[in-house]
């Protein structure tokens, strides 16, 4: 399900679509309640409708609403409105590091830069692994391996 933009699912306007794939498609959302842009994670029809993918989506919510970590998006709830169930999170503004390593090659300094922050946010998912817990994070998470 593609959200226009402009289309409002209940206090949350669609301001524009950030990336699609997988099981959620991401869209930056205004929160007319708050006064603040969010991420807004809309499962795809195909998955809301198939119970153990839901069941998974709903499993990934509450682990990673247990993390608080500087580098991985705080969860500001879900919600479910007619038929489409989301995420609401916080929105991560700038570019990605697929982004960035589009552009070419990293220099050691810039790459030294970007790399203290990652251990920050994988040794939180590696807690949640340690703790037997980690079965419904997704794979770029598991082990405190990050995946690009």
């Amino acid at each position: 399900m593609t959200l226009a933009t402009g289309s409002k699912l209940g206090p949350y306007e669609i301001l524009s679509l950030l990336g699609a794939g997988g099981m959620p498609d991401v869209y930056c959302a205004r929160d007319t309640k708050l006064s603040r842009d969010v991420a807004r994670k809309v499962l795809l029809s195909e998955v809301a409708s198939d119970p153990e993918r839901m069941a998974r989506f709903k499993r990934m919510a509450r682990l990673l609403a247990l993390l608080n970590r500087t580098n991985i998006a705080a969860i500001y709830g879900s919600e479910e409105c007619g038929s489409v169930s989301a995420l609401i999170m916080e929105l991560a503004e700038g570019p990605t590091l697929a982004d960035r390593i589009s552009h070419g090659p990293i220099a050691l300094d810039e790459a030294l830069s970007i790399t203290p922050r990652a251990p920050k946010g994988s040794s939180s998912a590696e807690h949640l692994n340690s703790s037997g817990i980690a079965g419904g994070l997704p794979p770029g998470m598991r082990n405190g391996r990050l995946q690009h």
